[in-house]
């Protein structure tokens, strides 16, 4: 109910265009993979699509009222940032491997600056463990929500083509190469003019 309550409140109140929708699996475990500006983000993305998608939240957030019964409403869990969370890491490989969809932000946390971070190589790794595929993801505008005299910016959600990853071994050459893979995919998609 929530979900379709945003979906829809995001259309209405941001005009929030989604793009490339195709690229969503219909079935099987699949990583959302977006850039992160916006407390926004999680919501917009996962509600462009009707397909339930599961998000890791840093486990802090949990704590803070409303906030946190949000998040579940949402179906996040906890994550602890700044240390390896294997409880979190094999949840969301459990959830990939049951046919899942799983949102990750590359980068680990909000750009602040709007431009696209160097990725952490957690998401690689789940990726590579699990053996799905990867769609890159832009969100845009979220980060302009009561900035610059606008109340209402508009929102655009771009998926684009998944990234096939096969089940592998996960080193640090391998997961770095995915990981930059991944940041460029997104960053042409960010680049991409979108015609109104």
């Amino acid at each position: 109910m929530i979900r379709v309550f945003l979906h829809y409140f995001f259309k209405i109140f941001f005009r929030c265009r989604i793009i490339g929708i195709e690229n969503i699996p219909v079935t099987g475990g699949a990583i959302i993979a977006s850039n992160h500006v916006s407390l926004f983000d999680p919501p917009v993305v996962g509600t462009a699509f009707t397909r339930s998608i599961h998000f890791m939240a840093k486990e802090e957030l949990f704590a803070v009222p409303f906030i946190g019964w949000f998040l579940k409403k949402l179906n996040a869990f906890p994550v602890r940032r700044a240390t390896a969370d294997r409880t979190a890491i094999r949840h969301a490989i459990n959830l990939l491997e049951n046919g899942e969809l799983l949102g990750l932000f590359p980068e680990g946390t909000r750009s602040l600056t709007g431009k696209l971070g160097k990725p952490e190589t957690g998401l690689a790794m789940i990726a590579l463990k699990a053996g799905v595929p990867i769609i890159p993801t832009a969100v845009i505008g979220t980060n302009k929500v009561w900035k610059e005299g606008q109340l209402f910016p508009r929102f655009i959600v771009k998926f684009g083509n998944p990234i096939i990853v096969n089940q592998e071994k996960a080193d640090k050459e391998t997961m770095e190469n995915l990981s930059t893979k991944i940041m460029q995919e997104i960053s042409l998609l960010l680049e991409e003019k979108v015609n109104f």
